[in-house]
């Protein structure tokens, strides 16, 4: 379990390409038949990446959590980016496709990751919050979603937003949870940008061919900085940053937050001219 120390927005400006993809940027998230799990003092929050390909893979209980077990005072949610895939939890197997959210609760003894074909390994996108309370165990499909439809092709942002963990949805302690799809031809995502100071921000970036990247934007809006993004990688967005992004082409990326809050409209708004 890698750890990523907070950083404050002073430090952010200062630092050189090598320096911000090291703090920020989880590179190597998706590994054959292995479990990848960074650890962000951001809220607490703990971000992974499952790949089984010719076995199954049991969620660890890495010895920094200083738990009984993973879950014991955590909750996970899960969303799957690459070939169908079961997941198991206390015995009970969950069939979770492409695109769709597993959201497991506070109290979960063990969780089991499998790919239904090893020839199209399935890929769990894993982000982990504390929580003080159980929730139940429960599957949302993407078919089940309710997109949501945002952006404009003369934007270059027209993109669906499908929310999973929230609180008209999967119930939770402060997960929150979704995945967004930029429409062909467009390419910007969080445009025009915010922040928000009550809640850190993590997004991973998925179906990028492996010839194009996504530029992401962060820092603040008056000292912005930015990291290019392949397939399969995650960014954490400190609670003071912007979070945006322009690809080479259209993409999809999983956003994931925790915090104070779980109000998905809480943010503080950036006029596009302010950013420098």
């Amino acid at each position: 379990m890698q750890q990523r120390y907070e950083s404050s927005p002073r430090e952010v400006a200062s630092m050189n390409t090598e320096e911000l993809r090291t703090h920020f940027l989880v590179e190597k998230l998706f590994q054959a038949d292995r479990i990848e799990l960074v650890y962000s003092h951001y809220d607490r929050m703990m971000i992974g990446g499952v790949m089984p390909l010719k076995q199954s893979i049991v969620l660890p209980n890495p010895e920094g959590l200083k738990a009984n077990f993973f879950l014991e005072r955590r909750e996970l949610g899960i969303i799957n980016i690459g070939g169908n895939g079961q997941v198991k939890v206390d015995g009970t197997m969950y069939d979770v496709h492409k695109m769709d959210c597993l959201y497991v609760g506070r109290g979960t003894k063990q969780v089991e990751f499998f790919s239904a074909n090893a020839s199209e390994s399935a890929k769990y996108f894993l982000l982990s919050a504390p929580a003080h309370k159980e929730y139940g165990t429960r599957l949302m499909t993407k078919e089940e979603a309710i997109p949501q439809h945002l952006g404009a092709t003369e934007t270059a942002n027209q993109r669906t937003i499908y929310k999973y963990i929230h609180r008209d949805g999967i119930p939770s302690c402060q997960l929150v949870m979704g995945l967004t799809v930029l429409n062909s031809g467009n390419v910007w995502n969080t445009m025009p940008p915010h922040t928000h100071d009550r809640r850190m921000e993590v997004y991973c970036y998925f179906d990028v061919p492996d010839n194009q990247r996504v530029l992401h934007l962060m820092g603040q809006a008056q000292e912005t900085r930015h990291l290019w993004i392949g397939n399969g990688q995650a960014v954490i967005s400190p609670p003071w940053s912007i979070h945006a992004g322009c690809g080479t082409m259209s993409y999809a990326f999983i956003w994931g937050m925790a915090g104070e809050n779980q109000d998905f409209t809480d943010m503080d708004f950036l006029a596009i001219d302010t950013l420098q």
